[in-house]
């Protein structure tokens, strides 16, 4: 038995998808612990691509795919993305299932998302606008609705009728918005219609999860986003509102820390960040132009072109701290394959000018300290086997695992799950 937390170490977009789909063919269930469909995971299975917003991409491999209790649902773009699979050929109603205690994102979080970023102006957090933000404050505040409630049709309606009211007076007066105010009747109907759809998927899903482990079933925890998109941990308040962190799947799974065998920390061989926030090593250079266009840098979910840099090893040295990373998966290698020379922070110039080899509170005002070494400059792309790596990558391989602290446990050269080259099979039932 193996409980395996997939996470990312940096600001989301390593590449998480492509990993969970390698890991997935031989395990037996995936559980998706947090975030809601504000990110992406894209994955090359066969000759198809397919790209997943909510549903765990283990559903790929006809695995158990967990929606656990720390997700916020848009039930529209939840049955959207089921549709969506099935019209490909993806058997999801034998294998999916969804937490009753899951929040669920209303209308009103996507309104209110869209309205506060346009207050801030200039200095909004560059939030995908789908509503996550608003519904994890108001699953805190206890204002939220769960999925389990849509089960109780006259606890529903009565819910929903005070939040509407309640909704409609942030909407006329903390907004001073002139829109459509929110209907309890309109809404009501419209979940009811999901609720006919999707009933057959909601279950307890923390017995659930428990219930495999206890019969010795291997099993993938995989988040969205990254490490320093962390609510706590991250570069606050440039952040997602959820716990990204490995610790996040023992709350957002309802499974405790002492099942959890290993943490893969997804890495990849540069840096980039989609939305605002601080970035130290952010290129605008043709160095960055190129990491863009050879790395295909555009969001999955929103297509946002996402700021490129050159690899950070104090962001990833938090990272394997903070998750207790037992092995890393490095990703997109390959993007790397036109550089002469490469790049890596090894430390930060802050602005009184000291010198600092650990990752600061606050990313503001900071100056990256360069370490240089040679690139390979040549093509790596789809080599599946160790020993044609060229010397020059198996070098900076091993520079960034003694940097940050941890060792490979995956080198990948491509996009497709064949494109891999796993260190440590054992260690991850491969």
């Amino acid at each position: 038995m193996a409980c395996v937390i997939i996470v990312g170490t940096q600001w989301g977009d390593e590449g998480k998808g492509k990993i969970v789909d390698l890991l997935t063919e031989r395990a037996d269930a995936v559980v998706r612990y947090q975030g809601g469909n504000n990110a992406g995971h894209t994955v090359m299975f066969g000759d198809k691509t397919f790209v997943t917003h909510l549903v765990p991409s283990g559903i790929l491999r006809k695995t158990t795919s967990v929606l656990g209790n720390g997700v916020v649902i848009d039930l529209a773009e939840l049955i959207k993305e089921i549709e969506e699979l099935e019209q490909m050929g993806i058997d999801v109603e034998n294998h999916l299932h969804i937490s009753d205690r899951a929040q669920l994102v209303m209308p009103w979080h996507k309104t209110f998302d869209r309205l506060g970023e346009e207050q801030k102006g200039k200095n909004k957090i560059g939030t995908t606008g789908r509503g996550i933000g608003p519904a994890y404050k108001d699953k805190i505040g206890r204002s939220g609705v769960r999925v389990g409630d849509l089960l109780e049709t006259e606890h529903f309606r009565g819910r929903l009728e005070e939040l509407v009211v309640e909704n409609n007076q942030r909407l006329e007066h903390l907004y001073k918005s002139a829109e459509t105010p929110f209907s309890a009747a309109q809404i009501f109907a419209e979940f009811t219609t999901y609720l006919k759809k999707l009933k057959p998927y909601i279950c307890d899903t923390p017995l659930l999860v428990n219930q495999l482990v206890e019969q010795g079933k291997n099993i993938l925890f995989e988040g969205a986003q990254g490490t320093f998109l962390d609510v706590d941990h991250g570069t606050y308040p440039f952040v997602t509102s959820s716990n990204t962190l490995a610790g996040g799947a023992c709350a957002g799974a309802g499974i405790g820390p002492t099942r959890i065998t290993d943490v893969l920390g997804i890495v990849k061989a540069y840096t980039t960040r989609v939305g605002s926030g601080p970035f130290p090593t952010e290129l605008f250079d043709k160095d960055g132009e190129l990491l863009q266009s050879e790395g295909q840098e555009f969001g999955a979910t929103t297509g946002r072109p996402r700021r490129c840099g050159w690899f950070d090893a104090l962001l990833v040295s938090q990272a394997v701290r903070l998750n207790g990373i037992t092995g890393m998966a490095i990703m997109k290698l390959d993007v790397l394959d036109k550089f002469e020379t490469l790049k890596i922070a090894v430390g930060y110039r802050l602005a009184d000018g000291e010198l600092t080899e650990n990752l600061p509170r606050s990313l503001e005002n900071v100056t990256p300290v360069y370490e240089e070494m040679p690139g390979w400059n040549c093509k790596t792309a789809g080599i599946t086997d160790y020993d044609q790596l060229p010397p020059e990558m198996l070098a900076y391989l091993e520079r960034l695992s003694e940097l940050v602290g941890a060792p490979v446990s995956i080198i990948s050269t491509g996009p497709k799950r064949e494109e891999s080259i796993v260190l440590n099979p054992d260690q991850l039932w491969l």
